[in-house]
């Protein structure tokens, strides 16, 4: 097999990004996210600075890692939901897998370092904001709307939202499933 085939580059530069990622999150728990600089995480990396840069587009995106993954993860349960399920059950389904990922106690000092850190947190916000645009997008497709309606929007926000809702809450499940409650009730009611 070629060495230099397509298939194996892109498994060698999901491998450098993931190497970039760890490097990154293991220096910025330990030092803290201010106190660390690329050039400290292209050498903890053994890569070069633009070499971060060609993965990753700001420090912050370093945290994140894993935003296109959610992204493309929300969209594809509802374009490619059964015939039988629900777009709300659908996206709930989803979130509550994420959740469950994202509140285990292996990820809980990373969050604890966004929630700590402002940067962080506006750049979450902004993360979420486009997956909204993006979701409302698919949920509109999924529905054969020529384009987002208010629904297709205020669904695809609240859905978004409810992962940082429950996240924080000391029952992230039933938090979800309250959301989610509500979300249905809206989306079964609108015009």
């Amino acid at each position: 097999m070629d060495e230099a085939s397509p298939g194996r580059r892109e498994r060698k530069k999901a491998a450098t990004r993931r190497a970039i990622a760890e490097s990154a999150r293991r220096l910025f728990l330990s030092h803290g996210f201010h106190d660390v600089g690329i050039r400290d995480i292209a050498s903890d990396s053994d890569v070069a600075v633009t070499t971060v840069f060609a993965h990753f587009a700001c420090k912050e995106a370093l945290v994140f890692e894993n935003d296109h993954e959610f992204e493309f993860r929300l969209n594809h349960a509802v374009s490619h939901r059964s015939a039988d399920v629900s777009l709300v059950a659908a996206l709930k389904s989803e979130l509550e897998k994420m959740l469950e990922h994202c509140t285990s106690s292996q990820a809980a000092p990373l969050w604890s370092m966004i929630d700590a850190t402002e940067d962080l947190r506006v750049f979450e916000e902004r993360m979420r904001s486009r997956h909204a645009i993006t979701l409302a997008d698919a949920i509109a497709r999924s529905e054969g709307l020529p384009y987002p309606t208010i629904a297709c929007r205020t669904v695809a926000r609240f859905a978004l939202d409810s992962f940082d809702l429950a996240r924080r809450s000391p029952e992230p499940l039933k938090a979800v499933a309250d959301v989610f409650t509500m979300i249905d009730a809206a989306w079964q009611a609108r015009p």
